[in-house]
Parts: C-alpha cells; structure tokens; sequence
C-alpha cells in the first residue's frame, strides 16, 4: 500500500509538472499573440489615412476607444471565471486591437528605425525582469501593493503635468514609470508562476489563470515600451 500510495503520489506530481509547463507556455503564447496583433493593428492604422482621419480627427472616436479599452479590462479581470475560455480569449484579441488603434500615433511621432530599437530594449529588459521574478527566492508580494500606489502617483502627476506642461518633468514621469513596470513584471511573474504551480492539472480554469496573467505581462510589456520610447525613441521631424 505503501509502494502504490508513492506511485500514485509521483504520478500526481508530474501530472502538476506537465500542466505547469503547459500553462507557462499558454501565458507567454498568448502574450506573444496580442503584442503581434497590436504591432500589426498600429502600423496598419498609422499607415492608414482613412482611419487615422476617423480615430484622431473626431475626439469622441478616441474617448470611446479609450473607455472601451478601460472596460474590456475590467470586465474580463471580473468576469473571467463565468465566462468560456474561448469567449474570454476573444475579448483578449479585440483588446490587443483597440490598443493597436491607439497605440499607432507612435508610428507618427517616432521614426520606425527607434521604434524596432526600443521595442529590443523593451524586449530585454521584459525578460531579463521576468526571468528574475520568476526565479528569485524573495517574496515579492509586499511589493506589489507598493508598486500599484506608485503606479497612481504618477499617473496622478501625468495629468498634472498635462497643465503645466513641463518636459522635464515628463522625462521624469517616464523614468519613474519605467521602474514602476520593470517591478511589476517581475511581481506579476513570480504571482503567475506560483498561482500555476497550484493548478492540478491545464483544465479551463486554470487556462483562463494563464490567460489573465498573459494579459498582466502584456500590459506591463506595452507600458515598459511606450516609456522607454519615450525617453530613447527618436522623433521625427
């Protein structure tokens, strides 16, 4: 009995191994996804006169895109359990889209040459963090709180900065922010990987975990990148 209850226990352990690897590769499969998809989408609308004219000639085209990015995120944060993973994945993609379409002023501002320069940065410095947080011994999760309520102080001095207008300040604000999200990629990666590690086996429940962690990651990819362009990326003329 002894002999059989080692066995099984074994078994029950690797089965945990395999949907940990499989569950990982999802997280990082999906993020993959909806950055290509947002790449796409904002080079497609940038280079798109028709629909440039549509989204940044007509304030309320941006607001609705704005407020529905804002809502899809929440709605997904708090709907996810009772909803089909291939429903919730699809709510994922039109996001990743809504944030190309926003997202495709970058290709405006910037020359394209330091856009792929610091999306390589980004790239790095993404999975230099990841692989910290999610290889590191420490807790991270008292940081986390820390983290957020940075994260609104500066959004907080972003709109004031809207008024007053201060480059300086806006540099600031940018390297700060970085910092804030190279944190939170390696707090988001440790909590994915220890919530992951829990999951018995890759069922729909633990699929939609790996989906809102790749959703977590992908944000913090699109932030790091959006400040780190703004302090290396090259403007053009």
């Amino acid at each position: 009995m002894d002999s059989y209850g080692t066995v099984n226990s074994k078994m029950q352990e690797l089965e945990k191994q395999q949907a940990f690897s499989v569950l990982m590769r999802k997280v990082y499969t999906w993020m993959t996804m909806a950055l290509v998809i947002t790449g796409i989408c904002a080079y497609g609308v940038a280079n798109s006169p028709a629909l440039l004219q549509i989204i940044y000639s007509t304030p309320m085209a941006m607001i609705v895109l704005c407020i529905a990015e804002v809502g899809l995120v929440f709605w997904l944060s708090a709907r996810i359990q009772k909803m089909a993973l291939t429903t919730a994945t699809i709510m994922f993609i039109v996001y990743s889209v809504l944030n190309g379409a926003t997202m495709a002023t970058l290709f405006i501002i910037y020359t394209q040459s330091s856009i792929a320069r610091v999306f390589f940065i980004t790239a790095a410095t993404f999975g230099i963090t990841a692989l910290v947080g999610s290889t590191i011994k420490k807790d991270l999760s008292s940081l986390g709180g820390f983290l957020i309520m940075s994260l609104i102080g500066v959004i907080i001095a972003g709109v004031v900065n809207i008024f007053i207008k201060s480059s300086a300040f806006d540099f600031i604000i940018s390297i700060v922010t970085v910092l804030i999200f190279v944190g939170l990629t390696a707090y988001d990666s440790q909590k994915i990987k220890q919530m992951l590690l829990m999951a018995p086996d890759a069922d729909e429940t633990a699929q939609k975990v790996a989906l809102m962690g790749a959703l977590s990651l992908y944000l913090d990819f699109i932030n790091l990148f959006i400040h780190l362009l703004r302090i290396f990326g090259t403007r053009r003329d």
